[in-house]
């Protein structure tokens, strides 16, 4: 007899109303899609033909990636008896596994045929990469006696046998596989060979004058395999590759008492190179019986197999970049291209007063990052400045950013850094971060347990005689010099007291591991963001069912919130007019009848990744907000997240502006139609294209250039100086969306980790959060008594 609680969860199960999944996608047939239109630049012969190349890298990249998180997982839950079912395709795990398997194969033989038709093009303008079958004597001379001297020291072949059982292949390492041909009457053999990571693996070959020719490393040891193995001789040959499962729950694996969560951490990346494979990659040719041994030592299937003719790895193309001869540069690669600075900023003067005098916009990669950069540094030697504290996720493995936060900790600096160490594949490099931060004084928090702290905001404080002002920095992406230069995103900065107050109260509740705070500016995940989205949407609802004019707009990486989606539906249905900028995944599909009809999706896929998220509310766009979060459940419900919004008329009008620039987009962009599949936008009869990302280059280029010096004659001459570029300010009234009323006051500060409503992961165990806090005086400071550091924590801490 089923117990009453079965009976109560069966019943709710009988009210709770069917899902829709008329305009709905699979998240991950959705994230195929997006890549395969990374491709697509490949195959775009407007892109420089080398800048092309590095698109099928960044393909490899992007898929490798999927595999070993997204596929990984799924794989893991395929396992179970019970799976959980997506809410946007009703598939089960293994029924997503399969149908991306199904995928596969088209999408790598479409990667593999523009690959080789680049690569061929190159050859005929002189960047060569030689193949084994086809080199000169010259070549064979030099490559046999490159072996010999550097790379027969340094490997270690291999033979598997009964004495020799099978090693761990590390995941994304390179292998060099053979069946081997015994002296015994022993069956077949095998052999294996790691690729050396230590050695450069693009090797140069001598070559004529203005052209560029090189071998890949493991197709010098190919070339010489007949030598590697002693009496056993090779009988087949080829490179493979194992991408195993990288979806690690970092909290779900528990740390350990006492020990410092930068060790926990250091054990998950170990054990992150031994997970289990997911598929295994082949360039070459092997014997059935050579495939089959390895296939069942790495215990996967026939379909997880994927052949190609190929190098693997093409991370190398970016390495031959600065080999490309001179005189060919300009005709194979994009002209190079240098952030602007920001027409609005005199890096002469002090940034934090112009900051003071009002809110500055900054947008990467158009506009350098220095005048951020730049502040910071001026606050670690200001002596009014009296507190740092910012949250990073990944950060540049050089970090000027960073080692100003270091020169203000040596300078007596209060500075609290939190430091995300489960930044996925940035791990390590945030651990070394950690350790040279706390090192030099910083007080260094690592989060909340089970929610990954994704936000990007920083706040200064400064004291003047008794008054404090803060300077608040927030950003759409990573305070990272590096990507800076490559992504598309906003920072704001301002000192706006409001958003001031919010950021501080913001640390505060970080620190005691609170993540239900009550903001009035800012929404903040993983409590008040979703909320924030659903009134904005609201809001528009009531308009269009008054027959008001109602609009709403999102620019997105992903859109895979189910509740989200639902309630652009219910917008669309409503008569709201919804405009969309997604880069990535969107597992909502627009203009269906009666669902989306006025849902417009686009994506711009480009020189630049696009980054930013920007939400905007109204006609007039009177609601603005830009921030850190994608529409994603792990986003809305799962991370430490903030959307801020913009209340400069300035620079709200900046944010327009770039907007519209960017849904004029008819070269890159691309629409979504209603089976989920992405087509070139139309032009209109007589339209001129227009590529967003080219203007918004050219606009950065003229305001630099007027910035300088601008006109003073009284009447211009015909060929007058250049202006800046100077948006078109509204006149309209910019808003916020209110917090809800609060509710009755709880008594836990803390919270357990919310679990999706259908998930495709693993469900996590609940558990309370918790900030875990390492901290080490600094030399400075070492000489200040416990009431000096008392008074800076009241000061510091002062809310009003």
């Amino acid at each position: 007899m089923p117990s009453k609680i079965e009976k109560k969860q069966a019943a709710a199960k009988l009210r709770k109303p069917p899902r829709d999944f008329s305009y709905t996608q699979n998240r991950e047939l959705s994230w195929l899609r997006f890549d395969n239109r990374v491709l697509d630049e490949a195959f775009d012969e407007t892109v420089p033909l080398f800048e092309r190349l590095k698109f099928v890298s960044i393909f490899e990249s992007n898929l490798d990636e999927f595999l070993m998180v997204r596929v990984g997982g799924l794989s893991d839950l395929a396992e179970l008896k019970k799976q959980p079912v997506d809410n946007k395709s009703n598939m089960t795990a293994s029924e997503q596994v399969d149908a991306v398997m199904a995928e596969m194969p088209g999408l790598l033989t479409r990667w593999e045929s523009i690959f080789k038709s680049i690569e061929g093009k190159l050859d005929t303008l002189g960047v060569h990469r030689a193949r084994i079958d086809s080199l000169t004597p010259e070549e064979r001379t030099f490559v046999t006696r490159y072996f010999q001297a550097y790379v027969s020291p340094v490997i270690s072949p291999l033979v598997i046998d009964p004495r020799h059982p099978f090693p761990n292949l590390r995941n994304g390492a390179l292998y060099l596989a053979c069946g081997l041909d015994g002296a015994t009457d022993e069956e077949s053999l095998l052999g294996l060979i790691e690729i050396p990571a230590s050695m450069n693996r693009v090797v140069e070959i001598p070559s004529p004058t203005g052209t560029y020719s090189y071998i890949l490393l493991e197709d010098v040891i190919l070339a010489c395999l007949d030598s590697c193995f002693g009496s056993y001789k090779p009988l087949d040959r080829a490179l493979i590759r194992v991408t195993r499962n990288a979806d690690i729950d970092p909290d779900g694996e528990g740390v350990e008492e006492e020990e410092d969560y930068r060790q926990h951490m250091k054990r998950i990346l170990k054990k992150r190179l031994r997970l289990q494979p997911v598929v295994l990659a082949v360039s070459g040719s092997l014997e059935k019986a050579t495939l089959k041994t390895i296939r069942k030592a790495l215990e996967l299937s026939r379909r997880s197999v994927f052949t190609c003719d190929i190098p693997l790895d093409l991370g190398y193309v970016f390495g031959i970049e600065g080999k490309i001869p001179e005189h060919l540069r300009n005709e194979l690669l994009f002209t190079p291209f240098r952030p602007q600075p920001n027409p609005t900023i005199d890096m002469t003067r002090s940034i934090r007063e112009q900051v003071l005098q009002g809110d500055k916009l900054l947008f990467y990669p158009y506009e350098a990052m220095n005048p951020f950069l730049d502040l910071v540094h001026e606050a670690a030697y200001d002596p009014e400045c009296i507190s740092l504290r910012i949250t990073l996720y990944r950060v540049a493995k050089q970090s000027r950013l960073c080692e100003s936060l270091i020169d203000a900790a040596e300078n007596g600096k209060e500075v609290t850094v939190l430091m995300e160490l489960r930044a996925r594949f940035d791990e390590q490099n945030n651990i070394e971060w950690a350790e040279r931060l706390e090192e030099a004084g910083c007080t260094v928090i690592y989060g909340s347990e089970g929610f990954k702290c994704h936000s990007k905001i920083c706040q200064l404080t400064y004291r003047e005689g008794m008054a404090l002002t803060r300077l608040t920095l927030l950003g759409t992406g990573n305070f990272n010099e590096k990507t800076a230069k490559l992504y598309s995103d906003f920072m704001l900065m301002t000192a706006h007291p409001g958003i001031g107050e919010d950021a501080n109260l913001f640390f505060r509740n970080l620190s005691l591991g609170n993540l239900r705070g009550d903001y009035r500016f800012l929404g903040v995940a993983p409590v008040g963001l979703k909320p924030l989205i659903m009134r904005g949407l609201d809001r528009e609802i009531q308009r269009a069912l008054a027959g008001e004019p109602a609009r709403v707009f999102f620019k997105l990486n992903s859109l895979t919130d189910r509740e989200v989606i639902d309630k652009i539906a219910e917008a669309s249905c409503a008569g709201v007019r919804v405009d969309m900028i997604i880069r990535g995944i969107s597992c909502l599909k627009p203009g269906v009848p009666g669902k989306t009809e006025n849902v417009h999706v686009r994506s711009i896929v480009g020189r630049f990744l696009e980054h930013a998220r920007v939400y905007a509310f109204g006609v007039d766009s009177d609601m603005i907000y830009l921030s850190s979060a994608d529409m994603m459940t792990r986003n809305t419900e799962h991370r430490v997240e903030i959307a801020f919004p913009v209340l400069d008329p300035t620079c709200r009008a900046l944010v327009h502006e770039y907007m519209g620039m960017q849904l004029r987009d008819n070269v890159k962009a691309r629409s979504l139609t209603s089976d989920g599949t992405w087509v070139p936008v139309e032009r209109a009869e007589g339209e001129k294209p227009f590529n967003s990302q080219e203007a918004l280059l050219e606009r950065a280029y003229r305001n630099a250039e007027a910035a300088p010096e601008p006109v003073i004659e009284a009447e211009p001459a015909p060929e007058a100086e250049p202006q800046p570029v100077a948006p078109k300010v509204q006149e309209v009234q910019a808003t916020v969306i209110e917090p809800e009323p609060a509710p009755a006051p709880r008594p836990e500060p803390q919270v357990t980790k919310p679990a999706p409503e259908t998930s495709a992961r693993r469900d996590k165990p609940a558990g309370k959060t918790k900030a875990i806090e390492r901290h080490r005086p600094g030399r400075v400071r070492m000489g200040l008594g416990l009431i000096g550091l008392g008074l800076k924590t009241l000061i510091t801490g002062k809310t009003k």
